[in-house]
């Protein structure tokens, strides 16, 4: 366990009062690690420091756990004053300042697109076991249902559903059906623009003769304005008035943002995160369920996957539509091979795979990672980080972008700002 630990976050970590703290040892009774990722500057990240402070102090004092659990902060401070400040506050240790690179990684690895976030993991594993533990320490603040596991979706949506002519329905009637899980809210603009296409893509589905259905779990401010949006709606959803089972869904899924669409299968499991994505490039409804696919065509809907994590960019001269395919075929078995490994592994890929062709979008995406005119051109962009990696060669084979895909995974290329 203690190696494991070592490989995650280093040997050493740090506390409040500067001293160091040996992961070897901190490691050997754990079962479960907080990663609080957050920022001395940013006022919910301190006032959440707050109440993690409480639930922390609550747990170690009294639960039958508390040599199982440890909180680690990862900062993304870049005033290391700011940060050491921040830290006195924290009776958990930190990744060192001067570590950005490990930090970076846990960045990446979990998939963090907001702060304050408290992702728990497995100390054995690494695998992620609740990706949004500020519900847990808002939900569970004296830490009863320790180790915040995930439940299946049958038993978390278990109860009453709504329709919007006030009728009610029992979540048993999803058994069988493929379930869109849909976290939205009418104050939200980007979230209306979705729900009007989705009401479409739903109706699309249902006529298509799939079983399919949607559930709606409102991030509503009043009862009064879930039930005007709820009107607009033609599928179910969880009553505004059971918050419980609201925070529940959200805590299963690891919310960081609305709208959020999650498609599973029949027996409850996750087909896709990407949803909105999926259903703003595919309003046909030709690939649904929308199960991933290895390589895609870069476009203004889905590009907000570059801010997601690692991705591999292959830009080349296509303007017309079709014209991608070659470039799709020459990396579509690398990134197969890869998404079967973290399959088998029960990992999420660490790399996404693009085609991208010549528009205006691209032009922008060009211009803003500084990179070369070249096409072909064989990039690795990690937005997150603002680093990129660049292959400028004449000819890009099927062992070029995998030795290029190998190279970054196993850390040895160098990056270039963005």
């Amino acid at each position: 366990m203690s190696e494991f630990l070592v490989s995650l976050l280093g040997e050493r970590l740090v506390n409040g009062e500067k001293a160091e703290v040996d992961v070897q040892s901190v490691g050997a009774k754990l079962s479960l690690v907080g990663l609080f990722f957050g920022c001395s500057l940013n006022g919910p990240c301190k006032q959440f420091n707050g109440s993690l402070g409480e639930f922390y102090g609550r747990f170690k004092k009294a639960s039958e756990h508390k040599d199982k659990l440890e909180i680690v902060f990862v900062s993304s401070d870049q005033d290391q004053k700011h940060w050491q400040d921040f830290l006195q506050e924290m009776p958990w240790p930190a990744l060192p300042f001067k570590d950005r690179h490990k930090k970076m990684k846990l960045w990446n690895k979990y998939k963090v697109t907001s702060i304050p976030s408290l992702v728990f993991v497995d100390a054995t594993t690494g695998k992620v076991v609740c990706r949004n533990g500020l519900l847990v320490v808002r939900d569970d603040p004296k830490g009863l249902e320790f180790p915040w596991g995930p439940k299946p979706f049958a038993e978390v949506v278990a109860g009453p559903l709504l329709r919007n002519n006030r009728q009610t329905t029992d979540s048993s009637s999803l058994e069988g059906h493929y379930v869109g899980v849909y976290f939205s809210a009418h104050w939200c603009p980007p979230c209306r623009s979705l729900t009007r296409v989705l009401v479409e893509t739903y109706r699309a589905v249902k006529e298509s003769g799939q079983k399919f259905e949607i559930v709606f779990v409102s991030a509503d401010r009043s009862e009064e304005s879930f039930q005007q949006y709820f009107s607009e709606m033609p599928w179910l959803a969880v009553p505004y008035s059971d918050e419980a089972r609201r925070s529940r869904l959200n805590r299963l899924y690891g919310i960081q943002g609305i709208p959020t669409l999650i498609l599973l299968d029949a027996e409850g499991h996750v087909i896709t995160r990407q949803g909105r994505v999926e259903v703003l490039n595919d309003p046909e409804c030709r690939l649904f369920p929308w199960h991933p696919r290895p390589v895609l065509e870069l476009s203004e809907s889905n590009a907000v996957q570059l801010h997601e994590g690692p991705c591999l960019v292959l830009f080349v001269d296509a303007e017309e539509e079709g014209e991608l395919n070659p470039a799709k075929e020459l990396i579509q078995p690398i990134a197969e091979k890869l998404m079967v490994k973290y399959k088998a592994k029960e990992e999420e890929m660490p790399l996404l795979f693009f085609v991208a062709g010549e528009d205006d979008m691209t032009d922008s995406l060009r211009d803003y990672t500084n990179l070369p005119e070249a096409a072909p051109l064989l990039t690795i962009l990690d937005m997150s980080a603002r680093a990129k990696y660049v292959r400028d060669v004449e000819e890009i084979t099927p062992a070029e972008v995998e030795q290029f895909v190998s190279d970054f995974l196993a850390e040895k290329l160098k990056p270039e700002p963005i």
